[in-house]
Formats: C-alpha cells, structure tokens, sequence
C-alpha cells in the first residue's frame, strides 16, 4: 500500500519542480528595484504626493494676497417700453440698447498681518506634506524588505529541502538492499518509503511557499503578471553578526528624534498651529485696503443735436405779468435729435473714475474672530500633546526592537549551536545506518530533528537579518542603504 502512494507523490513533485522551473526569461528583480518600483507606484505615495501639490497650490493663493486684484466688467441690455427718452425727458414707448463696462482694482494695505502668516503656514504646511511623503515612502520601503526576505527565506528552505528528499531516496535504495539481503526486516523498508513521502510533501509545501512568498511580493508591487515575476538570489550582507551593543536604546532614539518623519511632522504641525493663532488674531485688527474703478456707458438712442422754433406752435404761454395780467410769450422751441454717436467715442465721452481707501473695524461679529483665536489656541495644545504622544510612541518602539534584536540574535545563536549539533548527530546516524547499526526508524527520527533544525534555524536567521534592518532604521540609516 505504501508503494503506489510514494509512486503519486513522485509524480507529484515532478510537476511541481517542472512547474516552478524558473524561467530563464523572467525579470530578476533586485531589492533595489522592488523598493523603487514600489515607491513610484504605491497609492499611498501618490496620494502624499498629491498634498504636496496641494500644500503648493495653498502657497500660491498666498502669495497671491499680495498683488493687487484687477477684474473687467461689462453688461448689455435692451429696455422695451414706456420709458423716458433720455434725450427729451418725454415718455414713449421705444427699445433702447445700453452697454456697461468698467474696471475694479483693488488692494490689501493692511490686514493684521495676515498675509504674512498664510504665506508662512502654507511653507509649514509644504514641509509636513513632505515630512509625510518621506514617511510613506519608509514605510512602504519596509514592507517591501520584509516580503523580499520571506521569499528569500522560502528559497532558501527549498534548497534545504531538497537534499534531504536526496538523502531519504539514497536511504531508500539502501535500505532495499539490506532487505533482500536480509540484513534487516522489510517493515524498515516501508518506514523509509513513508518517510520519503512526508519529505516530498515538505518540499511541495516549501516551494508552494515560494510561490505565495512572490505573490506576496508582487502585489504590494501592484503587478499583476504573477508568472513572470521573480527576484535576484541576492546575498544578504548583514551577516556576520553585527555587534548589537554598539546599538544603546538611548543613543537610538536620540537618533530617531533627529531623523523619524513622523516626529517631524509633529513638530511642524506645531508650527502650523501657531501661525493659525496668529490668523485668527489679525482678524481682530483693522483693515484697511485701497480700491480703483474706471466705467462707462454706451446707448443707441439719437442725441440732440440742436433746436428750432415749432412751425405749428411757435410761441407758449410761460407765465402772467402780475400787475396787468399780461401773458408772457416764449418761444417755442423743439429738440433737433441726430444719430447716437459712435460706440468708442460714447466710452470716451461718459467715463468716469473713483478712487480712495477702505477702512474696517471689527467691533461684534457674534463673536466669530475671538472664537477662532480660543481654537487656534486649544489646537495648538493638541498638536503640542500630539507630539509628546509621537515621543512616547517612539520610544515604547525602539525599545521594543532593540528587544526583538537581541531576542533575535540569542535565538540564531542558539539555532546555529542546534544546527551544527544535529549535523554531527545525523552523520554519525549516517555512517551507523549504511553498516546496519541502526535501524530505519531510529535515522529517520534523527533525520527529522535535522529538519526541524534547520527551519528553525533559517527562520531565526531571517528574523534576526529583519531586525538588524529595522533597528538600522530607526536609528537613521536611509531605507536605500539599509
């Protein structure tokens, strides 16, 4: 029964091994590239660098306060109806066609500073979106380091496990002739055949590993084409063992403070927050702003353009002498209209300027101004507990890696001694197996301690090259040397 399970697991991993070849075609990405790749690409990334862009287009409206406003004005019109003839004060019913146009200018002379201040908060505000941005890329470079090394340790595990399958087939045969010798029971043979296949298994496991470990990797890329994405067999510099105690927690996080964006980006908040008080208190101050405007006008109705005496009525009564009761007589005289004048020369003809200054006093406004400046004050102290909150965090982390560093590095200390004893062990079981001396079950129950010592060991060595890193980074190392 054990022999045709043995044959479908060689079949198996066959397919498995010729399904994973590695395609000589396939891009070999480097740690270097994934990281940059990963940073061009990240949503993260690009959203902080959209505030970025954001933070500018905020610098430029304030600088903007600075030049004075100018805008252009214009209106047509076309009046029907009783209206008054402008030109004979009489009312007729008529289309008249006017057009309006002018100039405004404006500018900000005095505004309590405030000018001055929004410049200076949107250059604080480009620097936290920037702080912010370098932080999303640490970040995202981190994330990237640690999958690149989970696929080098899967390969790694691969290359483990793949001798060992050699080793057990060797035992195998080894063992066949020793039962058709009948130097040992042929229940060894069936142990052997077992362990064989718990050894193919691990192995189909180990290289499924590698194959999630890549997936992994290649959609924090946000690549899709999962077939055709692999990394360099890079070799990984940390070890020897670096010294740790060259690493105090204190001189850490005094380099951390100097260089951890996120700190950054607290302090400047700070900053901000400040330069929002001093908003909101020259909202309390006088305005004074001066203002230019330039308009004119244009009409289609005829002009008058002289007079004459009414053929049909040439006199009027305009009034009575008081001592004789006489009438005084006028002449009567009718308006002489012409065509309108020309477009340009009505513009001309009808402009008109004003100038001068705007003064505002802020005396009640509901108390909006003072609000605003008790808010701007209250936020300040939150940005001020926000950083002591950053501080502590801080902190509380680098504690906790150094922690991890040297658990990490007693660990892999502790999994190489392992390791190297049980290599000794399982050579000595080698030579005693091959010479009959010890049975099947008694090598493949050292055989499996070997196994074990060795993932152990591998994910120890890993573990502890991820906490170098991570320690390295806190304690300022750029991402792209670590």
């Amino acid at each position: 029964m054990k022999a045709p399970l043995t044959l479908i697991l060689l079949f198996s991993i066959t397919l498995s091994v010729f399904a994973q070849e590695p395609n000589t075609n396939v891009k070999k990405w480097t740690l270097k590239e994934c990281v940059d790749y990963a940073i061009e690409n990240n949503i993260t990334v690009k959203q902080s660098e959209n505030n970025i862009a954001l933070s500018e287009i905020d610098k430029r409206g304030a600088i903007g306060n600075f030049i004075p406003s100018l805008n252009m004005n214009s209106s047509a019109a076309w009046n029907s109806g009783l209206t008054t003839d402008v030109t004979t004060g009489v009312l007729v019913n008529q289309t008249t066609q006017t057009t309006n146009g002018g100039i405004s200018s404006g500018v900000s002379i005095y505004r309590g500073l405030r000018n001055q201040n929004e410049l200076r908060r949107a250059e604080l505000s480009i620097l936290a979106s920037q702080y912010q941005l370098d932080k999303s890329k640490d970040d995202i470079s981190l994330f990237v380091i640690n999958a690149y090394l989970e696929v080098l340790f899967s390969k790694e595990a691969v290359n483990v496990a793949i001798p060992q399958v050699e080793i057990t087939r060797e035992q195998l045969a080894r063992t066949n002739q020793l039962v058709e010798a009948g130097t040992v029971p042929r229940g060894d043979l069936l142990d052997v055949e077992a362990t064989l296949a718990t050894d193919e298994q691990n192995l189909i496991v180990t290289q499924n590993r590698v194959r999630l470990a890549i997936i992994s990797l290649a959609q924090l890329l946000q690549l899709q084409d999962y077939d055709n994405f692999d990394i360099a067999n890079e070799e990984i510099e940390t070890l020897p063992l670096l010294n740790l105690a060259d690493y105090s927690v204190d001189k850490i996080f005094e380099k951390a403070m100097e260089t951890r964006n996120e700190i950054k980006v607290a302090q400047t908040n700070i900053d901000i927050a400040e330069s929002d008080i001093k908003l909101a208190k020259g909202a309390l101050q006088p305005t004074l702003s001066g203002f230019f405007n330039w308009n004119s006008r244009y009409s289609d109705r005829d002009r008058i353009v002289g007079s004459e005496i009414d053929p049909n009525n040439p006199t009027v009564v305009i009034g009575q002498v008081e001592t004789t009761g006489d009438n005084v007589i006028s002449p009567n005289f009718n308006a002489v209209t012409g065509p309108a004048n020309g477009f340009f020369d009505q513009l001309d003809q009808n402009k008109g300027s004003s100038f001068g200054l705007s003064l505002q006093i802020p005396i009640l406004n509901g108390f909006n101004a003072s609000n605003n400046v008790r808010r701007a004050k209250i936020n300040y102290e939150q940005q001020k507990y926000q950083l002591d909150q950053e501080e502590l965090n801080l902190e509380k982390t680098i504690h906790q890696v150094y922690a991890d560093a040297l658990g990490s590095l007693k660990l892999y200390e502790a999994s190489k001694r392992s390791l190297d004893a049980r290599e000794v062990s399982f050579d000595y079981a080698q030579e005693r197996f091959d010479v009959g001396v010890l049975n099947s079950f008694d090598y493949g129950q050292i055989k499996n301690r070997l196994v074990a010592a060795n993932a152990e060991f591998l994910r120890a060595k890993y573990d502890f090259i991820f906490r170098v890193k991570l320690l390295e980074y806190y304690y300022g190392m750029p991402v792209e040397n670590l």
